[in-house]
């Protein structure tokens, strides 16, 4: 009986391995045929998605710290922070903005505003007891409301966050918006790893112009002695090796950036002129380089 069961197994796996494959093709056609004319976003210039293929790697940090970033190293410039993380909005914490967005006169949402960042989010439109429990048409229409229905008149660059994951969101995001590029955020984590390498796929085949990899919690510096730890070895350099992607930047474990997010004051703010700040904003300017970069080309 177990030879039997065990057959059986191997035969699904078969089954599983050429058919899963047959259906990624199938999908990647579908979505390169018929798919919706991509509509720019009234008076966005840029927009750069920040991913990750799972939840918990510091995704959300980096969009905001980010923002944030982008805003100092080009001060004369708007930047824009959209939230699309509809089950899991986490950017209101994070900016510490709690209000309910205003109407203009175009009857428009007035995008909340900190630290000179345009915001907007689901969670500023729900109540803390109201539970989100969409099926996915609802999902990409409330994400719709977020883009469409908002005065983000003069934006340079807009940031997404995006939610964990290769779901709708990201497809629709994909197929419906002329975006400049995606930053990927991973951790070294294997079961981190395995989803970000599906994730780089997916944008591949969508065309999305990758960035780079941006290492989160890399190292943990002892508070005592500065004695730098490697939390995770090289997964992540010989994860970019094989996609031929860059590693952009490494983020250190570090408390001031957890705590900045968790009372609403990114890191960049409050510690300026830390090492870990330095390197948000060189992230930021790379990203001004790699836009200007494209725009000539």
């Amino acid at each position: 009986m177990f030879k039997t069961s065990l057959k059986s197994v191997n035969h699904l796996r078969c089954i599983y391995a050429k058919y899963s494959s047959q259906l990624t093709e199938k999908q990647i056609e579908l979505m390169k045929k018929k798919l919706p004319q991509k509509k720019p976003i009234k008076g966005v210039n840029h927009i750069i998605l920040v991913a990750s293929g799972k939840g918990g790697v510091g995704k959300s940090t980096t969009a905001v710290n980010l923002a944030t970033a982008l805003k100092c190293v080009v001060p004369n410039k708007d930047v824009g922070l959209l939230d699309a993380d509809v089950f899991g909005p986490s950017i209101p914490l994070m900016m510490n903005l709690h209000e309910t967005p205003l109407l203009n006169n175009d009857n428009l949402m007035i995008p909340l505003i900190n630290y000179g960042v345009k915001c907007m989010s689901m969670g500023n439109l729900i109540t803390n007891q109201s539970a989100a429990i969409w099926r996915g048409l609802m999902v990409m229409g409330a994400i719709d409301k977020l883009i469409r229905d908002v005065c983000w008149d003069h934006t340079d660059y807009m940031i997404v966050d995006t939610p964990p994951g290769t779901g709708d969101t990201h497809l629709s995001l994909a197929q419906n918006l002329p975006l400049s590029g995606v930053v990927i955020v991973t951790t070294g984590q294997k079961a981190a790893l395995d989803v970000t390498r599906r994730g780089i796929t997916m944008y591949k085949k969508l065309n999305v112009p990758i960035l780079g990899i941006v290492q989160n919690m890399s190292v943990m510096k002892c508070v005592n002695c500065s004695h730098e730890n490697n939390l995770f070895g090289d997964s992540v350099q010989e994860l970019a090796k094989q996609e031929e992607i860059e590693i952009l930047f490494s983020i250190p474990l570090d408390p001031a950036i957890t705590n900045g997010c968790d009372t609403g004051q990114p890191v960049v703010m409050t510690h300026p002129n830390s090492s870990q700040v330095k390197t948000y904003k060189s992230l930021a300017k790379y990203v001004v380089h790699f836009l200007d970069k494209t725009n000539s080309n």
